[in-house]
């Protein structure tokens, strides 16, 4: 308990006065940049409606060109990694360190993971040349619809990019909370970086959630 009590003070930060006020800080500091998250991703997702309103059969034979079957593949990926990370979080506030390092393994390898899929995804789409471009060619469609395909694709590319770059940085913070986990940093009375860091990771699962409906399954049967 002394080592643990220890360990709490030499994590506590000078402005604080106390364990407890600086995990509300924290915890508060995330909720509002995941706040302004969500008014980012909340601008994409709304130009892709007010397109997909405009252009709905063009959208939806290029939404159908998605392999379906791979991106449900990588949702359950998330949905596990979001399941293994409740567990870490739960792991830190019982004090036990090896399911700490356990559980963030996990997650950090079920993100790897999904990256790994979402980059075949992409190589398959610059090998079938359906990235934005000069080089861009969509056969199923008409010369004439070609721009708004690319449209299609622009916000394909540009969303799950973007999601991709927070997975990648929540990738680098999985790896940073294991450096310290592997140290006993983090124990029953101070647990908050695992604790704000599953805010973080299970904001960028969420995310998913909603992309992966809007790009792969809405009005494929417009097609």
């Amino acid at each position: 308990m002394a080592s643990e009590a220890h360990a709490e003070t030499l994590a506590l930060r000078e402005q604080f006065d106390t364990a407890g006020q600086q995990k509300d800080a924290s915890t508060l500091g995330m909720w509002i940049f995941l706040i302004t998250e969500i008014m980012f991703f909340g601008g994409m997702f709304l130009a892709y409606t007010v397109y997909r309103s405009a252009y709905p059969h063009i959208f939806a034979v290029a939404s159908s060109s998605l392999n379906v079957y791979i991106g449900a593949a990588n949702t359950v990926v998330l949905l596990c990694s979001s399941f293994t990370m409740v567990l870490a979080v739960r792991a830190a506030q019982l004090g036990r360190r090896n399911g700490i390092i356990l559980f963030l393994i996990l997650t950090l390898l079920l993100g790897l993971v999904f990256l790994g899929v979402k980059a075949y995804e992409w190589n398959v789409k610059f090998e079938e040349h359906h990235v934005p471009g000069a080089s861009f060619h969509f056969e199923e469609l008409p010369p004439e619809a070609q721009g708004h395909a690319q449209l299609f694709f622009s916000l394909y590319f540009a969303m799950t990019g973007l999601h991709a770059l927070h997975m990648v940085i929540g990738a680098g913070i999985l790896g940073t909370l294991l450096y310290f986990a592997k140290k006993g940093r983090y124990s029953a009375e101070y647990m908050t970086p695992v604790d704000v860091a599953g805010l973080y990771w299970h904001f960028v699962d969420i995310i998913w959630i909603f992309l992966f409906p809007l790009l792969y399954l809405i009005d494929r049967h417009l097609k």
